[in-house]
């Protein structure tokens, strides 16, 4: 998703001063002034204790722009955990650190939001898991208790080997000239609009172009995450018109994990 160059080190865990400096939100210790008397706050550093409880620590931090000066300091905020004895070694010494993505905010707009991820050492790629075995998990804040946190962690890494099943099937596949163009093609659906497409020119060839040695293959998880780091980053050049113009890097997380998604369940409808 969504990561950076600042988390290359599977052990840089971020402090509790590093989290609120880059999403102060996460620290609310009430509720916005807009939320309903019946709106039952849990603040979000109860479920960074819980979690950490459990082994999983908290590697990235971010929140949305605050549309309302009300809102401004309750938005909505992403954290992201990884858990370093949960580890995907491959073969291939592609190493993979399986992540949960956790989304709320203190404005009586969301529920805790837990979504699992994949995080690729060699690149600092991260994914978002889009499958219909892998749906995401909601929690409201009524109600919560660490007992159903815990059930409901454990039961995503129990799943995690229908991810790592994913992920080697699309290591399996290997792509020719021609599938490799049509899923780039396809891939830039995850991130444009048919009418922007309709204005803009992409070299595919440019797209499919690996940014790094080790993602020189033709296998599909190869290209997949070539591609899918270039969308992310804005690695691209395009033509609107006649103006050439670079890509620009997605920044908004709401909108990086939807281009995430969506490029997943692309790449895993080829290898299906």
């Amino acid at each position: 998703m969504m990561l950076n160059e600042e988390i290359l080190n599977s052990s840089k865990y971020l402090t509790r001063e590093e989290i609120a400096k880059r999403a102060p939100s996460v620290f609310a210790t009430k509720p916005s002034v807009d939320v309903s008397d019946k709106y039952t706050h849990i603040p979000t550093e109860r479920v960074i204790n819980d979690m950490e409880a459990l082994g999983w620590k908290i590697i990235e931090a971010k929140e949305v722009k605050a549309r309302k000066n009300t809102t401004k300091g309750f938005q909505k905020h992403l954290l992201v955990f990884r858990n370093d004895d949960v580890v995907i070694n491959g073969n291939d010494g592609d190493t993979v650190y399986p992540q949960i993505l956790l989304t709320n905010s203190h404005d009586g707009k969301n529920s805790f939001q837990f979504q699992a991820g994949l995080y690729r050492l060699v690149c600092s790629n991260g994914l978002v898991i889009a499958t219909e075995k892998f749906e995401d998990v909601k929690m409201r804040h009524m109600g919560y208790t660490f007992e159903d946190l815990q059930v409901k962690i454990k039961d995503m890494v129990e799943r995690l080997p229908l991810t790592v099943e994913s992920m080697n099937k699309m290591k399996a596949m290997e792509l020719g000239q021609e599938q490799m163009l049509a899923f780039a093609e396809e891939a830039l659906n995850a991130r444009f609009t048919e009418k922007e497409l309709k204005r803009i020119d992409i070299d595919i060839n440019e797209l499919l172009q690996p940014t790094r040695v080790e993602d020189g293959g033709n296998d599909l998880w190869s290209v997949f995450n070539v591609v899918q780091e270039k969308l992310i980053t804005g690695d691209f050049n395009y033509r609107a018109g006649a103006k050439a113009r670079k890509g620009r890097e997605i920044k908004n997380f709401k909108q990086d994990m939807l281009i995430n998604k969506r490029l997943f369940q692309t790449a895993l409808s080829y290898a299906s």
